[in-house]
């Protein structure tokens, strides 16, 4: 690759956007234009913006003790001191039943003068509905040291909850269709029985009779009215607020302490400095806003410079220059990475900017707080969120690029960028999460590493703590970035693609074609199809397998829906796919027989195989998150006396060795064969079977694995190798797990732990550690095996099956009925 041709391409496609009116404008005048506008906009609003008032209606206003709960110089309103923001009495509108006997400006008015009248005759029922209420509450709320309620309790409840609905859905046909949103329905005499509790409590008499027998105010909403929601929660605070003075009255006029009802009245610290507050701001803030303009700077510009070169009939002049299809396709991911970090820093820039304005200029309220404390990060925390953008610019750039080049149209590339947009904002939430925080699993995440990482920095924790993130932050994504180039690079050199028109899709027509023109093997479309069909069976049972796996009542009903879950969501997909899809089913699900030697290799590659394995994830242990409680208690039944030794070897073993090696290195890998490079297929099928185990230690592990089954596959062109390492590698875990912990620390100390040593850990799980005298030979042959299994791979096993199969020397796998 000549740096010179990269240069004169990305040049080339700079000045060709830079000409593109629609780019510059979404890319400098929209961010620095839209971000103020909406935020001065926002700001007129808010000072010109007035609440409607909502309408509180009080029947019984007269029995209010003191002080008074309304204005008296504005009885249509609260008094302001019972809220926290005073502004928030003005938004409430009072009507009495007093004002009817009254003529006062903003009185009620005719509808509402009904309402009032028909209030005082619904009195009683209100009334009986807050009895109800409250003992049904008290019932359902027993002392701490109670014990069940006892069956006459039961029976009273019952009874309760029927009369309180019986009335709800009285008042509520009512109630809804009211010219108010709330109704304060105050008992008769309710300030006589106040006054005569208060003389009690001077005097030193017991009160314990009037407390009880006392009737308390109703406060009627209706939940499904938002109007009402909103004025209920203001009457509410209001009302708290007046009890709480109504108390200390009380308290005070009968001589006691008024700290008497807060017997832990625990004082609350807010330690937060402003900075740290702005902090806290801008962590939620800049995250989510850069991955979000990072990819929609990228797929625009991207999307011309793929499926508008196919629009516009300007691909065939690059292609003819002489510049290679790999730097055509460098030089177009270094405009696309410039368009998206111009993008993202820009609109960061604005937004920073226009929030740092409209919390300083908020008018009145809580806002106000908040201009004090939105101050801008620091310069060093500016700098790193440039730094994150270029990882993310290029991940995103490499992504979209493949997928425009992909695109027939430009139409078609736009509608790609729904589902990717949809993806990263849903990562980019649960960044901004505050219940997850960067560790070393999710900083090798796309998006997920760079904006934990990005939120860290800018909440102003340790950078000792950061420092060891930064690096697995920036090569995983580049990384993936890299991966996602060499797709856009692959797509590239295919002309089909580059060069096929937009085609109308007829449902009957591609179903005719895919039963009528069945080749030997499926297509690459066809194994992407199984392994989506899979992926969502796996999803749709995850959550059911999950919670039957915890709730089961024996270990053997475990094990048995874990084989019902193999054979449903694995294995039957890729066998009713071969059988409907191919003409055959022998060649596509690779049923020959490979020879001895292969199936040997099988074997001892397992055996030497499995301790590496497990001491690779034995110390990988602090990377991964601990594993789901519904897992452990699976992997535990297999050491249950109760289980036979045959079931879990066969849940554990047969089961996943035949249905996962027919669907990954069977059908899907069949299909993917057709791939120019040989490693493509390996690497895709091994990804797909690691996605499957959803745990990310199995995730890593099977992956691995995964490469090495492949490479067994490939070379013998039999699944079966695959199939007997898959079962021996299973099947010695399932013998270790029915050893159980204290048969192995039994055999280590007998042998001064020369091979492996068994580790405890705080939550009482038990893991192999394996010793170097073991380790160190298996490892070596592991190496040599493999070595021998890439260098006898075929270098183009995506030649066509047909041909592939009549020119290997593999004899057919007889299958046969039993018995016969």
């Amino acid at each position: 690759m000549t740096p010179r041709n990269v240069k004169l391409i990305f040049l080339r496609e700079v000045r060709d956007q830079l000409r593109d009116r629609r780019t510059l404008f979404m890319v400098a005048v929209l961010p620095l234009l839209l971000y103020p506008a909406l935020g001065i906009g926002m700001a007129q609003m808010l000072s010109t913006f007035a609440e409607q008032k909502r309408t509180v209606a009080i029947v019984g206003a007269a029995d209010l003790p003191e002080p008074p709960l309304l204005d008296p110089r504005q009885p249509q309103q609260f008094r302001a001191h019972w809220f926290a923001i005073a502004d928030d009495a003005d938004k409430l509108r009072v009507i009495t039943d007093t004002m009817l006997e009254e003529s006062l400006p903003g009185g009620p008015t005719l509808e509402e003068a009904e309402f009032l009248q028909a209030a005082l005759q619904h009195r009683s029922r209100v009334e009986q509905l807050g009895q109800l209420t409250r003992r049904r509450e008290r019932l359902e709320t027993p002392a701490p040291t109670a014990g069940p309620l006892p069956p006459d309790h039961q029976q009273e409840l019952a009874q309760l909850r029927r009369q309180e609905d019986e009335l709800k859905r009285e008042l509520d046909a009512w109630f809804r269709t009211s010219p108010v949103q709330v109704l304060i329905v105050v008992p008769r005499g309710f300030r006589k029985q106040l006054d005569e509790i208060t003389a009690r409590l001077e005097a030193r008499e017991p009160v314990d009779d009037l407390i009880t027998a006392a009737p308390r105010p109703v406060i009627l909403q209706n939940s499904a009215d938002e109007k009402s929601v909103i004025a209920g929660r203001r009457v509410r605070e209001a009302i708290r607020n007046w009890n709480q003075q109504v108390l200390a009255q009380r308290l005070e006029a009968a001589r006691l302490p008024g700290s008497l009802p807060t017997a832990v009245d625990a004082t609350g610290v807010d330690l937060a400095a402003d900075s740290e507050i702005s902090a806290t701001l801008w962590s939620k803030m800049f995250p989510l806003l850069l991955v979000i303009m990072a990819v929609t700077g990228a797929f625009y510009p991207a999307i011309d410079l793929g499926a508008g070169e196919k629009e516009r009939g300007t691909m065939e002049t690059l292609l003819i220059s002489p510049a290679s299809r790999a730097e055509i396709v460098v030089g177009k991911f270094l405009t696309v990475v410039l368009f998206s970090l111009s993008t993202a820093l820009l609109n960061l820039v604005s937004m920073g900017i226009t929030s740092k304005y409209m919390l300083t200029m908020a008018a009145a309220g809580q806002l106000s707080k908040l201009g004090n404390v939105a101050a801008f990060p620091p310069l060093s925390a500016l700098v790193w969120l440039v730094v994150l953008a270029v990882p993310l610019a290029a991940l995103f750039g490499a992504l979209s690029l493949a997928l425009a080049m992909f695109a027939r149209s430009s139409k078609e590339g736009q509608y790609y960028l729904t589902p990717l947009l949809l993806v990263t904002i849903g990562l980019a939430m649960f960044c901004i999460s505050p219940a997850v925080e960067i560790n070393p699993f999710f900083s090798v995440y796309p998006v997920v590493g760079p904006g934990l990482l990005l939120k860290s920095i800018l909440l102003g924790q340790p950078q000792p703590h950061l420092w060891g993130y930064l690096g697995a932050v920036l090569l995983s994504s580049f990384g993936y970035a890299a991966i996602a180039l060499w797709w856009a690079v692959e797509q590239f050199h295919s002309e089909e693609v580059l060069f096929r028109e937009a085609e109308r899709f007829e449902l009957r027509a591609w179903l005719r074609h895919i039963f009528r023109d069945r080749e030997p093997t499926p297509s690459f479309t066809e194994a992407g199809f199984c392994l989506l069909l899979i992926l969502l069976l796996v999803f749709a049972s995850w959550g059911f397998l999950s919670s039957r796996f915890t709730a089961a009542p024996s270990a053997a009903q475990l094990l048995k829906l874990q084989m019902v879950y193999l054979l449903v969501a694995i294995g039957t997909p890729p066998l009713l796919m071969a059988a409907m899809l191919t003409r055959s089913v022998q060649a596509t699900l690779k049923l020959y027989w490979p020879g001895g030697r292969m199936l040997a290799a099988a074997v001892l590659l397992a055996i030497v195989i499995q301790p590496v394995s497990i001491e690779l994830l034995a110390s990988l242990a602090w990377f991964f998150p601990p594993l789901p409680e519904g897992v452990r208690q699976l992997f535990t039944s297999m050491r249950s006396e109760e289980v036979p030794g045959w079931l879990p070897l066969l849940a554990f073993a047969v089961a996943p060795a035949v249905c996962e090696e027919l669907a990954f290195r069977g059908f899907i890998l069949s299909g993917l064969e057709r791939a120019r490079n040989p490693w493509v297929p390996i690497i895709l099928s091994s990804v797909a079977f690691g996605l499957t185990h959803m745990i990310p230690q199995q995730v890593f592990n099977a992956t691995l694995l995964g490469v090495v089954i492949a490479l067994l596959v490939l070379v013998s062109r039999s699944l079966l190798p695959g199939i007997l390492f898959h079962f021996v590698f299973n099947g010695m875990q399932v013998g270790l797990e029915r050893l159980g912990g204290d048969s192995l620390q039994e055999f280590a100390a007998r042998t001064d732990q020369w091979l492996y040593r068994v580790e405890t850990s705080p939550e009482g799980l038990t893991a192999l550690r394996i010793e170097w005298p073991l380790l160190l030979p298996c490892a070596v042959a592991s190496v040599l095996l493999v070595t021998w299994l890439i260098r006898s791979l075929p270098t183009r096993p995506g030649s066509p099956a047909a041909e592939a199969l009549l020119a290997s020397d593999a004899p057919p796998l007889t299958l046969q009925r039993s018995g016969t």
